[in-house]
């Protein structure tokens, strides 16, 4: 699949594109159901806003973009955690879909108390596809609003890829540590059998836990994300982990290197070299 440019993208602010034809919508989420199911693991480099999603579109390597909810909602003034109003997280989706030309995934949290329902709104706006959380609810209702999400998905005639969390390794508490990672394994399977593409357990993910995830919710079925001492996407892939995605980190680089050149120019000094005029 060739990767067109985000300058070859929809202008947001054509009230003739407000809206993206139900064939975009669907091509993409069938291009994005595509990379989730390459030998190649999907890295995807997490944004947060317009001008965000179009410089990593505009690498050649980039193959999809994934938004970061806890990105979105400071850039707003929010704290994470669905603090930021639904209304304003679907337009800043929303947003960044029809800034760029690739398929797009949301971090939607979980799920705004209607997971189906927010799903059925950012699909309108161009999302393919979603993280949802399932935040340690109890096991039957966490199954039930993957189902819902499917079938908002169903109804809406995409093929939906939702990237199902789990926080049984983030809320694992005072539980020994293989308890929570076969508690992971019983959801992410439980997921996937109602209809998630993929199961995302965040938290730092070495080589054994990438090892047991994968032997027992299934090959190119597991989704990590990057953090500091995290291993390579590289070593992944060869454990059989689908995608690796890096949530609120991207922004904090982005804003540590804006303090640090703004220290520099206090200081009498240049803008870094190399940086670039962006359009």
């Amino acid at each position: 699949m060739s990767q067109p440019s985000s300058h070859d993208a929809p202008d947001p602010s054509d009230p003739r594109v407000a809206h993206p034809s139900h064939e975009l919508v669907h091509d993409r989420a069938d291009d994005l159901l595509g990379l989730h199911t390459a030998p190649e693991i999907l890295t995807l480099v997490n944004v947060w806003d317009v001008a965000s999603a179009q410089v990593i579109a505009d690498l050649p390597e980039t193959k999809a973009l994934a938004t970061a909810s806890h990105g979105i909602a400071a850039s707003y003034g929010y704290e994470d955690g669905e603090h930021i109003p639904l209304d304003l997280m679907i337009e800043a989706v929303g947003r960044i879909a029809l800034a760029t030309s690739l398929p797009v995934s949301a971090d939607l949290e979980g799920g705004y108390g209607d997971a189906g329902e927010t799903v059925r709104r950012a699909i309108g706006v161009g999302v393919v596809g979603a993280n949802i959380e399932d935040q340690m609810r109890p096991h039957i209702e966490s199954v039930e609003n993957v189902a819902e999400v499917m079938k908002a998905a169903e109804a809406e005639g995409v093929r939906f890829v939702l990237n199902a969390r789990t926080d049984a390794l983030l809320r694992r508490g005072d539980r020994p540590l293989e308890e929570a990672v076969d508690d992971a394994i019983e959801r992410g399977r439980a997921y996937l059998d109602a209809g998630a593409t993929c199961i995302f357990v965040p938290g730092l993910i070495d080589e054994h836990l990438a090892e047991r995830l994968v032997e027992g919710i299934g090959w190119l079925k597991v989704s990590v994300i990057g953090v500091p001492g995290a291993l390579s996407p590289q070593r992944y892939q060869e454990l059989g982990i689908a995608r690796i995605s890096y949530g609120p980190w991207p922004q904090r680089v982005a804003l540590t290197a804006l303090q640090e050149s703004a220290l520099t120019l206090y200081a009498g000094g240049d803008l870094p070299p190399g940086t670039q005029t962006l359009t």
